[in-house]
């Protein structure tokens, strides 16, 4: 008889695949299936061919591209000397979360099924893809695909004799348990070791030098130009690059989720792991909840319907409950629509409608209620030939106003526009999705309206170093005097035969469209 055990492998790059996957790692544990969850890059993958049943849930990212944390399984699955057969006693199944305004849609997903069936594996499903253009989001595709699941799945773990599958009312252990800790010093994010590049585990702390608007002070939009200081890492990037960047949360809205919670911001805690999975590095040795609220724990977030699902489990207040599994229900999910994601309303705002659960939320459960705090990505807007040890990036700081009375402001974006000189931002660069030629003396033709320009700046300015002019660049914005960025460095550029520039400027019609050549 099979083992009643199930794998879940999830490949996510912003928390919403591993939010699923923990969603199905709990349903298994309802049903006494032994069950592991965790990232594909994490697990021994010479242990893949021990399996019975895997549930992969997998995201598309960027063109196309795995998610960082599956990238390795993935280049092990496409292994040219696997056996065809080297699969043949797994069975499984995939579920894609995509966006179908995408070329590439669930790209992923549909690679990573049609090479396991490659491998000799059994679909115990067909593919299964989720479409955040769905009005219901991902979800419309995931809870079809789990009933269907269990019914596949129970059919080959049958129930033993007089067990039952553990009712939604009962409170599971969670996999990342907060506990108290005595010892008084406190953590931060780990520096990267010097003998190691900068990456997400070990981001480089880096010195921000300035911190420049580069927008008219009258206009709606404040874009910043940040210079960090990358001269003590060991960071060498290149035009293309995306510079990661780990924000952290406002010291007011971290005020206000500790006050809601009745948190004291000063309490040591340490985290316990249910299973022989790692702990993420940020969540190593003992730090205060003002620190995991600050750095670690995504309060500004929209909740998922996971989120409802286990907050309704400690409200004392019926009319909470009642409320909360509605949001968290299949059936209510216009509901939860209408008051989350619509007007974009925050973790911090929900707990703030839902008193009751909100005091007696048991603190053990937070980093199972609440995601973790992702990584923004910017394409870096430097040379390392015109701005040695330094990097820059162009960020549009976001704010705008649903029908709440609160304007929705950007996490990074915010924290980035407030910080002043002096101040350490945690980064590490990774590829981008740009693709430039490999021979510098090609012609290249360039369209960055608005902040997209930047990583052409990074370009310009390597092939300026270079001495090669065969550059055009199309550039648009509003006005040419409010956020024309560079146009000091451009028309300079135009002015030295380095650059063939086009402009177009859509407020001003006296200036609509210009030829610059060089």
């Amino acid at each position: 008889m099979l083992r009643r055990s199930l794998l879940v492998l999830y490949g996510s790059q912003t928390g919403t695949a591993e939010d699923v996957a923990r969603r199905v790692g709990r349903e298994a544990r309802r049903r006494h299936l032994k069950t592991i969850v965790t990232c594909m890059d994490a697990y021994d993958k010479s242990q893949l061919v021990f399996q019975s049943v895997v549930v992969f849930v997998c995201s598309t990212t960027g063109q196309g591209d795995e998610p960082d944390n599956m990238r390795q399984f993935w280049r092990f699955l496409l292994q040219k000397s696997l056996p065809k057969d080297s699969l043949a006693s797994v069975r499984f199944s995939v579920m894609g979360l995509g966006d179908s305004s995408y070329p590439k849609y669930n790209y992923v997903a549909k690679k990573l099924h049609r090479r396991l069936l490659q491998l000799g594996s059994t679909a115990l499903l067909p593919l299964s893809l989720g479409d955040d253009q769905h009005d219901m989001g991902c979800d419309a595709a995931v809870d079809p695909w789990l009933e269907n699941l269990w019914r596949e799945v129970l059919a080959l773990y049958p129930l033993p004799p007089g067990l039952e599958p553990i009712p939604h009312s009962t409170l599971l252990t969670p996999y990342l348990r907060l506990t108290p800790a005595s010892t008084v010093t406190s953590s931060s994010h780990p520096m990267s070791p010097s003998s190691l590049p900068p990456s997400r585990a070990h981001p480089f702390r880096a010195r921000l030098v300035a911190n420049k608007r580069v927008t008219s002070p009258n206009h709606f939009q404040d874009v910043r130009l940040i210079t960090l200081d990358i001269s003590a890492a060991k960071i060498r990037y290149k035009a293309g690059n995306v510079l990661m960047v780990q924000p952290q949360n406002s010291p007011t809205a971290v005020t206000t989720f500790l006050s809601l919670l009745s948190l004291h911001p000063r309490q040591m805690v340490s985290v316990e792991t249910s299973d022989s999975n790692p702990l993420p590095a940020a969540l190593q040795g003992r730090f205060s909840l003002h620190h995991l609220a600050t750095h670690y724990l995504d309060i500004s977030s929209v909740p998922r319907r996971s989120f409802f699902d286990l907050l309704a489990q400690f409200a004392s207040s019926e009319r909470e409950k009642e409320r909360l599994l509605e949001f968290s229900s299949t059936e209510g999910q216009e509901d939860y629509y209408s008051y989350c994601w619509r007007p974009r309303r925050t973790i911090l705002e929900v707990l703030a409608d839902f008193p009751s659960a909100a005091a007696d939320l048991d603190p053990s459960y937070l980093l199972e209620l609440i995601p973790a705090l992702q990584p923004r990505a910017f394409s870096i807007a430097s040379s390392l030939a015109a701005h040695p040890g330094s990097v820059q990036i162009l960020v549009a700081v976001v704010e705008y106003q649903t029908h709440l009375q609160e304007p929705r402001k950007g996490v990074c974006s915010s924290w980035l526009a407030s910080l002043d000189p002096g101040a350490t931002v945690p980064v590490w660069v990774v590829s981008g999705s740009f693709s430039f030629p490999l021979q510098p003396h090609t012609p290249l033709v360039m369209v960055g309206p608005g902040t997209g320009c930047a990583p052409f700046r990074a370009l310009l300015e390597e092939r300026n170093s270079q001495g090669e002019s065969a550059n055009m660049l199309f550039f648009g914005c509003r006005s040419a005097t409010a956020d024309h960025f560079f146009a000091t460095e451009w028309s300079e550029m135009v002015a030295t035969g380095m650059l063939t520039l086009y402009t177009a400027f859509s407020r001003d019609q006296s200036f609509k469209v210009t030829l610059r050549l060089g």
